[in-house]
């Protein structure tokens, strides 16, 4: 018997915050299809529920879900787990993640996301990236937004914490000149220093930081590399104990220690957040 197979909804765009009638069209009928950039030909998903180990949802809003939006929320119960990535960075509602919800909100869903998701092992929160940018003679930096992150997700139990430093890609230089942020790349010194306050803070209210596809952040005390698609944690989770692949996903980039999934979001599918240090094809609003 095949191996049941993670389902990846989406590292590519943010399917549920802006796409939740897609999303929810193709979980109905059991089958994503859609294109990538660079090819012609389509890709087809099936997704039916007795071949999926787990369904992972990743959004900075999951209100779309929680509202049961075109039916959204009730659909999700025919998957055996769903497991839940929720970035919240202390950005929203700022010029730097202008659609994303502001902090409170975004707090303000995890009650709920619990309830669905069933148990706080399923769910890990993004702190996901750190951000620093010039106002005049000013530094800023969302870094500091982290304590009180900290205190509200580790009231329900949630104890998983990503992150990473922005990593200023050419695309995303060139939408921070557009958007009139004077962003700062902290040298390794200063990473290493911002990384040892992370790492108090997440030790006084017992969570775990996991670093995402950085190395050499992942090489200081108090942090580990993360695989935010883990195979073998996801099995572990899996209410009747189904094994999923522990198999490194070759797509990746090569610090990614994710294993194996189908990821159905596709980059044609434009985020309309435009988060300025967004790695992805963001449509690029004009305020």
């Amino acid at each position: 018997m095949a191996m049941k197979r993670i389902i990846s909804a989406s590292r590519r765009t943010d399917l549920v915050a802006f796409y939740p009638d897609w999303l929810a069209a193709c979980l109905k009928k059991r089958r994503a299809s859609f294109f990538h950039h660079g090819r012609r030909s389509e890709i087809s998903v099936d997704l039916s529920p007795e071949g999926v180990h787990t369904l992972v949802l990743w959004s900075k809003n999951f209100r779309p879900l929680l509202e049961n939006r075109c039916g959204l929320k009730d659909i999700l119960a025919d998957y055996a787990q769903v497991y839940f990535h929720f970035t919240i960075t202390g950005l929203g509602g700022t010029s730097v993640e202008r659609l994303a919800p502001a902090p409170a909100s975004a707090l303000g869903q995890l009650p709920r996301l619990l309830e669905v998701a069933g148990r706080p092992e399923r769910i890990s929160v993004r702190f996901d990236p750190v951000v620093f940018w010039r106002e005049g003679l000013e530094l800023k930096t969302n870094l500091n937004f982290f304590a009180g992150l900290a205190r509200e997700i580790s009231r329900w139990g949630i104890t998983t914490v990503r992150f990473s430093f922005t990593q200023w890609y050419k695309k995303a230089v060139v939408r921070a000149r557009k958007t009139g942020l004077d962003f700062y790349d902290p040298g390794p010194e200063e990473k290493r220093e911002a990384v040892q306050k992370l790492v108090k803070v997440a030790a006084e209210y017992g969570l775990e930081l996991w670093s995402c596809s950085q190395a050499e952040v992942a090489s200081l005390p108090g942090v580990k590399a993360s695989s935010c698609l883990d195979g073998a944690w996801l099995s572990r989770l899996h209410p009747a104990g189904e094994p999923a692949s522990t198999t490194k996903d070759r797509t990746q980039r090569k610090d990614c220690l994710c294993t194996e999934s189908i990821d159905i979001g596709s980059y044609t599918q434009s985020c309309p957040a435009a988060c300025v240090y967004c790695y992805a094809n963001p449509r690029l609003k004009t305020f």
